[in-house]
């Protein structure tokens, strides 16, 4: 198969290139800075195109010929809503025009969205593909448009909606592994709010298997493992990790709705004047005290036969020790 893969240097597109190299794909990546790409992929290097999702030259040769494209690029943290829409939207929208120009006979366009473009869910209610979507940042509206680019593309596609996303070469969970290692775990809002959660390698085989089926086109589906968990549950988990011990909790230190949001406003201001841009804003607020973000894997696993095999406590286990490994904790 030769596949097409943007964000490749991202934490799930290297996991997902690192697979289709071993299996033997070709594989073409979208990188912006080749040093970077080396770093990331030091032996077993994949085809670069230099460019980004703006750069349309660079999407052409990106695309051309290709079996599948894997589009898992996408901006997580800007300084305004239009930045969000101008990559997550707009690029998006062009990047299947494109695929749809320089691949003629392409097989599959898997687009990797995000549990965000769905919206939180209500505590004990997980969400399913039938609800209708209602994302509450800027964020997740803007993946919400890039889905309804890709059902509009006229290419044989797949939308995968990733809940919260851990493992080895993760950065965004290094915190509040950081903080477990000294017994304190702060959380925005209610410890109790309930979360879904997929290990790297379980979402990794997901993509692999949708891509793999054409029972999964034309379909929606959300990735997680069938396990709901409580903000207490992933302090426990990560303490327990951290501290090489299966017993024993930390301290979970809730900020109130509040004082979170006045935090997270002054964050994003600051960010704003420096001319910078941070996930902790006033916009993010909306996703950080929602009452739960869970969400069903049922239809993935029935059209695909996919089943998630690590539960957090495990890859808890495993992520840290990736960390140590590394020198991060």
């Amino acid at each position: 198969m030769k596949i097409f893969v943007t964000g490749a240097t991202g934490f799930v597109g290297s996991h997902l290139t690192e697979t289709l190299v071993r299996r033997g794909d070709e594989v073409v990546c979208l990188a912006r800075n080749p040093t970077k790409f080396a770093r990331v992929f030091p032996t077993q290097q994949p085809r670069m195109v230099q460019g980004t999702l703006h750069d349309d030259a660079a999407l052409r040769e990106g695309c051309e010929s290709v079996d599948i494209v894997f589009h898992s690029a996408a901006l997580t943290a800007a300084r305004s809503r239009d930045e969000f829409f101008s990559t997550n939207a707009a690029a998006t929208r062009r990047l299947t025009e494109i695929a749809a120009e320089r691949a003629p006979n392409l097989q599959h366009f898997v687009y990797v969205s995000s549990q965000a473009a769905a919206g939180p869910s209500k505590r004990g209610h997980p969400k399913s593909e039938a609800d209708p979507a209602d994302p509450v940042s800027d964020y997740g509206a803007s993946k919400l448009a890039g889905e309804e680019s890709v059902r509009h593309s006229g290419l044989p596609w797949t939308i995968v909606r990733p809940c919260s996303v851990y493992g080895p070469g993760d950065t965004a969970f290094l915190t509040v592994f950081k903080s477990a290692r000294f017994g304190v775990v702060p959380t925005f809002g209610d410890s109790a709010k309930e979360l879904s959660f997929v290990y790297i390698d379980d979402l990794i085989r997901a993509l692999v298997d949708v891509a793999s089926t054409t029972a999964s086109r034309e379909r929606t589906y959300f990735v997680c493992h069938p396990e709901i968990v409580t903000m207490n549950d992933v302090a426990r988990s990560f303490y327990r990790a951290v501290k090489d011990r299966s017993h024993g909790d930390p301290l979970v230190v809730c900020l109130p709705g509040g004082i979170a949001r006045l935090a997270l406003g002054l964050t994003g201001a600051v960010a704003r004047f420096a001319g910078r841009t941070t996930l902790l804003s006033t916009d993010k607020a909306n996703e950080l005290l929602a009452e739960a973000w869970t969400c069903k894997p049922g239809a993935v696993e029935r059209d695909t036969g996919w089943t998630a095999e690590v539960p957090l406590a495990q890859g808890a286990v495993r992520t840290a020790a990736w960390y140590k490994e590394h020198g991060l904790l």
